[in-house]
């Protein structure tokens, strides 16, 4: 499911909807050790599978900030906005890591808008992401993260 709209004005219309859920991806060693390489966290539980197969979760992990850094691929996959001169990232409001993202598994997630207002000729969307893990009962993270649409 995507919401497309011709301009970030037309958002003002759509807030407390929920505008689209993405495909699954798949989260694998391979990623998990470039983002642990790009940030310079190479933990255990996220970059050795023998000693995090012995560790809390039964294998290696995903970063939380790796999850949360696929906010703008959910984002582009759940909500296309046709006319604009730039979007920008203006920051979170708040965000929760519930569960974790065991590697191999995948990933998936639902973008709600929960506030929009017209700023000074620009628009700010405030939208909460939540991505699930397929088969968990809880999510592993929920975002608020706000763009600024010109």
């Amino acid at each position: 499911m995507t919401t497309t709209v011709n301009t970030p004005q037309d958002l003002l219309d759509l807030v407390g909807q929920t505008l689209g859920t993405t495909d699954w991806i798949t989260i694998d060693q391979d990623r998990v050790n470039l983002f642990a390489d790009a940030t310079g966290d190479h933990q255990w539980i996220h970059v050795d599978p023998e000693k995090a197969a012995k560790g809390p979760f039964g294998g290696t992990i995903a970063h939380g900030y790796l999850t949360l850094s696929l906010a703008p691929l959910l984002l582009q996959e759940a909500v296309v906005v046709e006319e604009f001169a730039a979007a920008l990232n203006y920051g979170l409001n708040k965000v929760r890591f519930p569960a974790p993202v065991p590697v191999g598994s995948r990933l998936r997630g639902t973008v709600e808008l929960v506030a929009a207002q017209d700023k000074k000729g620009a628009i700010e969307a405030v939208f909460r992401l939540t991505f699930e893990v397929d088969g968990a009962e809880r999510p592993a993270c929920i975002a608020e993260t706000v763009v600024l649409y010109r």
